[in-house]
């Protein structure tokens, strides 16, 4: 009596692609916890989140070669796992869409601000990055030609108040929309505060600086990030909801 032939061993491409997929979910949800609770700084738990993306893109490629490898005429085994890591790889895509897609066609710039020609100076935030050794940089050209060009809904803030009452509806709508205010100087008619990223916890710095025009004022708003080159338009999004709120006099 003949003996049964052996079960057909899985294609390595479709163990690979699951082996990736299970792995790139796991690269990105120890980067978000981890940049969540603290347990990694905010640009190492990105850079993780990263990697697990970048795997994830691999998982895809795998599981596409693991689904043709496996198909019904070729008599290999590991369909399952070949179509799981494709799932997951897909999965993975969709996540790097949605996560890329603020930022879409905007430049690799993260400071901005309502008066490109004459920005908001730091006071207070200046001197605590000189003490982190992360001196700030001013706004260049190459940044004020691109922020023109990407953001030229952002302009300084009129409004018919007095400047001290500006400044004080300026600190309120600063902490109404959750930003930490680090200093407040009425003399400079200038506030200065940070704001912290939802997901990946970055600290953001912000100053407001308020003077007298005509019969009321104008108010100027910078938004920077502390890390990175690009913000995704976070920074000019902050700007408009700043904007939004203290023009509707919340």
């Amino acid at each position: 009596m003949s003996q049964p032939a052996p079960p057909a061993s899985p294609a390595v491409s479709a163990t690979v692609a699951l082996s990736l997929g299970i792995t790139c979910f796991a690269l990105m949800g120890v980067g978000t916890a981890g940049a969540l609770s603290g347990a990694l700084t905010p640009f190492i738990g990105f850079r993780i989140f990263g990697m697990g993306l970048l795997v994830g893109l691999a998982a895809l490629l795998f599981g596409i070669t693991g689904v043709l490898r496996t198909r019904a005429s070729s008599g290999r085994a590991g369909a399952r796992r070949a179509w799981g890591g494709l799932a997951l790889g897909a999965l993975a895509l969709l996540v790097l869409a949605v996560s890329a897609a603020p930022g879409a066609g905007l430049p690799a710039i993260n400071d901005i601000t309502t008066n490109p020609d004459d920005p908001p100076a730091f006071s207070a935030l200046a001197r605590q990055a000189e003490e982190r050794d992360a001196p700030m940089k001013p706004l260049d050209r190459a940044t004020i030609d691109a922020q023109k060009a990407a953001y030229d809904d952002l302009a300084p803030i009129q409004l018919d108040l007095p400047p001290r009452e500006a400044l004080e509806r300026a600190h309120r709508v600063a902490l109404e929309l959750g930003w930490t205010v680090v200093a407040s100087d009425p003399a400079a008619g200038r506030i200065e505060a940070i704001d912290v990223t939802g997901i990946f916890q970055f600290v953001d710095d912000v100053v407001i600086r308020v003077r007298p025009s005509g019969s009321g004022c104008v108010v100027d708003v910078r938004s920077k990030s502390r890390v990175g080159k690009g913000d995704v338009g976070a920074n000019a999004a902050r700007i408009r909801a700043f904007r939004e709120a203290l023009t509707s006099g919340s």
